[in-house]
């Protein structure tokens, strides 16, 4: 799938790989210098694009069918995983997976919302959105962590929680809730890192911690640009106007001082290397890990505690 802003970059690499053919026919030298201006050509222009992409744009991105997914980064950064199921109360909500994890000498609890590739497989994983047995699967796994002291990892990239009435009446505002009070007790480091998709209190039960990243083209706010759109001007039509005002992006919450880094993705985002994506997150989430664990835990909560409650604090001068 191409969004419309790379199909200029397609077209000049699909135009690279019919050169790259006739070259190894003919073994010409011009034709080997013409393929490298194009190549020098396709990076400035990726760059150049990608550098200026505008929030709606980024939202596009992160919603990107190709986007590496939870499973996707644990099997290129795991060197060993047990998933693990279930909430032990209701049944086994497949939007969010979990499991203990050995990431190079480090053995951790890595929980996330896990989109489908097929649709079949979305339709099965609601698309990422969770259930209120999620949410309380991903709290016995943050808990099981916490009592044998591992690290928790957690992975956001959801449209949101489940809007269904079934949701509702299972208690999902209360499995969110308690999710949100119970990070902020775990003792053990929490890293949330959005890979995609944050939005509404979907993302937040999963996005408590001592360390919030973002990767570069993914977005991270209370509703997504097309709800908030349909709310204030009855329609959808005014979905990027909505996506600039929501200031969602990672940059803007970087500014806001919201996240703690934004991470790096390959050139042209993240759906095009999910190998290199991931290596560069796992070294980001190992030094993160080690250093957190260098903090005594009372102190780790102290400061995770603090870093919420900062949030949003405004100043106002008296007159």
């Amino acid at each position: 799938m191409l969004l419309e802003f790379e199909k200029p970059i397609a077209l000049l690499e699909e135009k690279l790989a019919s050169m790259k053919e006739k070259a190894l026919q003919k073994q010409e030298g011009w034709v080997m210098q013409a393929i490298q201006k194009l190549e020098t050509k396709i990076k400035n222009l990726q760059a150049e694009t990608f550098n200026n992409l505008t929030p709606w744009q980024k939202v596009q991105l992160a919603r990107h069918p190709d986007r590496p997914y939870t499973l996707d980064y644990i099997n290129y950064m795991a060197d060993e995983f047990i998933p693990l199921h279930g909430d032990r109360t209701g049944k086994d909500d497949t939007a969010i997976v979990g499991g203990f994890a050995k990431l190079s000498d480090q053995t951790v609890m890595l929980i996330g919302h896990q989109k489908g590739r097929n649709a079949k497989e979305r339709q099965a994983r609601n698309f990422g959105m969770a259930n209120p047995e999620g949410y309380r699967k991903a709290l016995r796994l943050m808990q099981l962590a916490n009592k044998f002291n591992k690290p928790i990892i957690t992975f956001i990239d959801t449209p949101g929680a489940n809007l269904g009435i079934e949701a509702e009446e299972h208690g999902q505002a209360e499995a969110i809730a308690s999710n949100i009070q119970s990070m902020f007790d775990i003792q053990v480091p929490i890293i949330c890192t959005i890979i995609g998709e944050g939005a509404s209190g979907g993302a937040l039960g999963l996005a408590v911690g001592d360390k919030i990243l973002m990767l570069e083209h993914t977005w991270y706010s209370v509703i997504s640009p097309e709800s908030c759109s349909s709310i204030l001007w009855k329609s959808w039509d005014y979905k990027e106007k909505a996506a600039a005002i929501l200031k969602l992006t990672a940059t803007d919450m970087d500014q806001l001082g919201l996240v703690d880094e934004i991470i790096t993705e390959p050139l042209g985002g993240a759906h095009r290397n999910h190998k290199e994506a991931a290596a560069t997150l796992k070294q980001v989430l190992l030094q993160y890990i080690h250093a957190l664990q260098a903090i005594p835990p009372h102190q780790r909560l102290e400061n995770r505690i603090a870093k919420f409650c900062q949030m949003g604090v405004m100043q106002q001068e008296a007159n």
